[in-house]
């Protein structure tokens, strides 16, 4: 009998494959005037998310079965109403649902003024071609009996109903709207645009100072920014229908009493409207901010929340990708937002010896080099994903993994640089410009190079710690404790491209110095670009300009190199598999082809040396070209998931 593994590990894969491509599909609500949804019918696979954008004059998206339309199916999806005035500008509320599985979908408007939904205002996603098409259930709809259901002030339930508030918008004391009637349940994001706002709750009676109640109220900080978008987001979320009051506490101009205040469900007549709010603003005391921030609600940098500034000011400076090359003492930390990103910052007590060896000088700097790269790399990467021209590639959840990696980097770095400035020794200046047109070329490159940087940092880290694990017994648990974040970044990026996350049972080991030599091969422009020791080599990139693949297993069993100009003599490919597995195999002089060893498994090495059985402490003195990373195999072929 034949066995399979389980497919939890396909599921897995499959799960995480749906995440990367994941799509969001914008469908329309009454847009023009028009009692029709636009796309009226769509495809969408799982992970695909899907905004309702709604417009005059006041609909909502309801879940039926097929069989019943214009009636709300037992715990289906709903919207919630959202009126709008406007024909052609969206309201600010959406709504955003989730699809979990390919089945059919059924939706329609259930407003029963003009019954819209026997009027033909329905929607499908999945819909059949043949059977229970949407054609049918359209045709059924206007066949249904009134009123549809359900009626006005049904709460949302089975999506995201969000709110977007614009903080200084278009350059001015405002917020955009600034008084709205929203349903309990709806999530309120507060978008920051520049200059320098916050958004702190009132009383309707003190505006302008935070309200004074049992457990405050919400308290964003402020966030001096000239970007717009900024990337920097606050969300509350109403759990009740009392009327909030706000204002921004920026003293500078008075923003408050100049009318940058705001209501969510204000009373519309007597004596507690928005407009009674704002005037009695303008006569307000100087505003104040409160406690430290956030409170009560979530603050988010480019999707990352952040748990606790420490401050009332986020510093969105810390977004620039120069801060690459700023290099700050021990005894300082970095802003808080990329503590809050990495889930904690540098540790408050290294256990540092009472002197440093010049091995440990040569390996810390070495290691900072790697690490220089890595961390201009996922800056530059990290940016074009979360506001720039790879924005929206992948869903929110990737892409905060990513930001957290890019942050959690700038703290592995500190471990370098933190040492060699604690025992006075030079840290090694960041490179002028990589070269990284081509790893920025697109996406997918960039990951498999960010993939690469992290196997080369985990590599070398490995070889540091069997160099000085007896002469510098301190710099174990440094260097140690920082491999565990980096080897799960680099499961998650396998699994974007779909590789199983672990495909071998250890890390590969990477002597520093071809590590080093990696980096100066591929990206140094200049002088400022070179490896931090004056004795570095710098080789040749090794250049595989084939594989060899067994087509019923992914197996790459041969590869092709380019012989650099001189070499001389037999040469053979030195493979650095996990922890323990260096082996040679020949390359053909003919050929200059070189079998891959059929016991390696997932990522590994290839150098290109002049001589065979050296072990990898010395592998530096034969290396002739590399190394280069390729992916071998896994353990699972594709074709069991």
């Amino acid at each position: 009998m034949s066995w399979r593994r389980p497919s939890s590990l396909a599921l897995g894969l499959a799960f995480l494959a749906s995440l990367s491509a994941a799509a969001n599909i914008e469908v329309t609500v009454g847009k023009d005037s028009k009692l029709e949804f636009v796309p009226a019918s769509i495809k969408a696979q799982i992970g695909d998310t899907i905004t309702y954008k709604f417009f005059s004059k006041n609909h909502a998206v309801a879940q039926s079965t097929f069989a019943d339309p214009c009636h709300i199916q037992d715990n289906g999806i709903f919207s919630g109403f959202t009126p709008n005035t406007s024909p052609d500008t969206a309201a600010p509320t959406d709504f955003t649902i989730t699809v979990n599985d390919t089945k059919p979908l059924w939706f329609y408007c259930p407003q029963t003024n003009g019954n819209h939904c026997q009027s033909g205002m329905v929607h499908a996603i999945n819909a059949p071609d043949t059977g229970n098409t949407f054609d049918a259930y359209k045709a059924k709809a206007q066949q249904a009996s009134t009123p549809s259901t359900p009626p006005a002030g049904t709460l949302p339930v089975g999506g995201l109903r969000k709110l977007h508030i614009d903080v200084g918008f278009n350059g001015q004391l405002m917020f955009n709207p600034n008084n709205v009637t929203e349903l309990v349940g709806t999530v309120v994001e507060f978008s920051y645009n520049p200059m320098n706002h916050s958004i702190v709750q009132s009383s309707f009676d003190k505006p302008c100072q935070p309200i004074d109640r049992e457990g405050g109220g919400f308290v964003a900080p402020f966030v001096p920014t000239m970007q717009t978008p900024s990337g920097v987001t606050f969300e509350v979320t109403l759990t009740n229908g009392d009327p909030i009051w706000f204002y921004c506490a920026q003293t500078k101009k008075s923003h408050c009493q100049s009318g940058m205040v705001g209501s969510i469900n204000a009373a519309t007549t007597g004596d507690k409207t928005f407009q009674a709010f704002k005037d009695l603003a303008s006569k307000a005391p100087p505003s104040t901010t409160g406690a430290d921030s956030p409170l009560v609600g979530a603050l988010k940098v480019n999707g990352t929340f952040i748990g606790d500034l420490g401050s009332t000011v986020l510093d969105t400076t810390t977004l620039d990708p120069s801060l690459g090359s700023n290099i700050p003492p021990p005894n300082m930390t970095y802003p808080p937002y990329i503590g809050g990103m990495a889930g904690g910052n540098q540790p408050a007590n290294y256990n540092w010896g009472d002197n440093i060896t010049d091995e440990a000088v040569a390996v810390l700097q070495a290691l900072q080099y790697i690490d220089n790269f890595i961390v201009a790399l996922l800056l530059e990467g990290y940016n074009q994903m979360s506001q720039g021209q790879w924005a929206n590639v992948y869903p929110g959840s990737i892409t905060q993994t990513l930001g957290s990696l890019v942050a959690q980097s700038l703290i592995h770095r500190r471990t370098y640089t933190d040492s060699l400035q604690h025992f006075g020794k030079d840290v090694v200046g960041q490179c002028a410009k990589y070269d990284t047109t081509a790893a920025l070329q697109d996406v997918d490159t960039w990951l498999e190079t960010v993939l690469a940087g992290l196997h080369l940092s985990i590599g070398a880290t490995l070889d540091a710690l069997s160099a000085l694990a007896v002469s510098d017994p301190w710099t174990t648990p440094a260097l140690a404790t920082g491999l565990g974040s980096q080897a799960r970044m680099s499961a998650l990026v396998n699994m974007m491209q779909n590789h199983v996350a672990a495909a071998a049972p250890r890390e590969v080991l990477i002597p520093t110095a071809l590590a080093t030599s990696y980096i100066a091969a591929h990206y140094a422009q200049d002088s400022s670009c070179a490896p931090p020791s004056k004795d570095a080599k710098t080789f040749p990139a090794l250049v595989i300009k084939d594989k060899t693949i067994q087509p019923d297993t992914n197996r790459v069993t041969a590869i092709t190199v380019e012989i650099p100009d001189g070499a001389k003599g037999g040469l053979f490919i030195a493979w650095l598999g996990p922890w323990g597995g260096l082996s040679y195999t020949s390359v053909d002089a003919t050929t200059s082809t070189a079998a891959v060893p059929s016991t390696l498994s997932g990522h590994v090495w290839a150098v290109l040396t002049n001589k065979d059985g050296v072990k990898a402490d010395d592998l530096d003195t034969v290396t002739v070209a590399g190394p280069e990373i390729m992916w071998v195999s896994q353990q699972w072929s594709v074709s069991d998931f």
